[in-house]
């Protein structure tokens, strides 16, 4: 036993030199990759790439050093290494890594993918698999949606990357329909017109490229039902503004124009006559 601590001793002794120079390898590559990272992120400021693309490449150059310098470091404490087993022995502990991480790291190149789209950036209003809001910040393997009533949401990277995605606010204005019902003895035609020149008021409904459009649509229980649609900014925000807007101006206009909104008509009829018997006792009695 004592002379096996005492080989063991003389073999840690011996490595000295060897680690001494792997330290100093080491404390070389994080100079070095602190280095790189600056260098890297002060050329991709002055570039038009996303700020999160940006932070990638600096994180994919600082791992690259790191490897080669851990590389190094590897082969001078243990002179019987070399590159060539080093990078077979990474080969299979990378698939047996990817078996047990597999989730990560479907996450983790979804993320990169997803920071390569030009679809979705950071500030869009998006959708997906029932989660709304805002995307505020994407990483490597997450994105952050803050939804409309404040509330954050951490939504995994490859959920956006393998589900329908709605980005809202792709372009600058979106389109907008409400549904207005008039009266089955109103003019159809002057109703089109008055619910047309209303909406071509409204301060938010857009009119350059899209048109207002008003259809008839149907025929109600109660009324005849027009499809308005006009063309309004696509942030959340600003289509309930203008939602609101245009509901107030069209109801306002039509009661300007004596143009009746009904309520739904309910008409019974019976099989049999009802008996006013209550009705013919008051006229024998008056």
């Amino acid at each position: 036993m004592w002379r096996q601590i005492m080989e063991m001793a003389r073999d840690a002794i011996a490595l000295l030199p060897q680690i001494a120079v792997a330290t100093l390898v080491l404390i070389l590559t994080w100079a070095i990759a602190a280095l790189g990272r600056s260098l890297v992120s002060r050329t991709l400021s002055r570039t038009k790439l996303r700020p999160s693309l940006q932070d990638l490449f600096t994180l994919l150059t600082s791992i690259l050093i790191w490897v080669f310098g851990i590389m190094i470091a590897a082969v001078i404490v243990f002179p019987g290494l070399t590159p060539a087993s080093i990078l077979a022995g990474l080969g299979i502990g990378s698939v047996a890594i990817g078996f047990a991480f597999k989730d990560v790291f479907e996450n983790f190149l979804a993320g990169i993918i997803i920071l390569f789209r030009r679809e979705m950036r950071m500030g869009d209003h998006i959708e997906c698999e029932g989660i709304e809001g805002k995307v505020t910040h994407i990483a490597i393997r997450e994105s952050h949606i803050r939804q409309t009533d404040g509330q954050l949401v951490i939504v995994p990277n490859a959920m956006l990357f393998k589900n329908p995605v709605y980005v809202r606010t792709d372009q600058k204005n979106r389109r907008q329909t409400v549904i207005c019902g008039v009266a089955y003895d109103v003019d159809l035609g002057e109703a089109r017109a008055v619910i047309s020149e209303a909406v071509a008021r409204c301060e938010t409904v857009e009119q350059g490229e899209h048109p207002i459009q008003v259809f008839a649509q149907e025929f109600g229980e109660s009324s005849i039902n027009f499809e308005v649609t006009w063309w309004t900014g696509s942030a959340p925000v600003e289509q309930r503004r203008s939602r609101d807007e245009v509901v107030t101006a069209v109801k306002r206009a039509l009661d300007e124009a004596g143009l009746e909104i009904p309520f739904p008509y309910r008409t019974l009829t019976f099989k049999e006559p009802l008996p006013l018997s209550r009705a013919e006792e008051d006229a024998g009695e008056g």
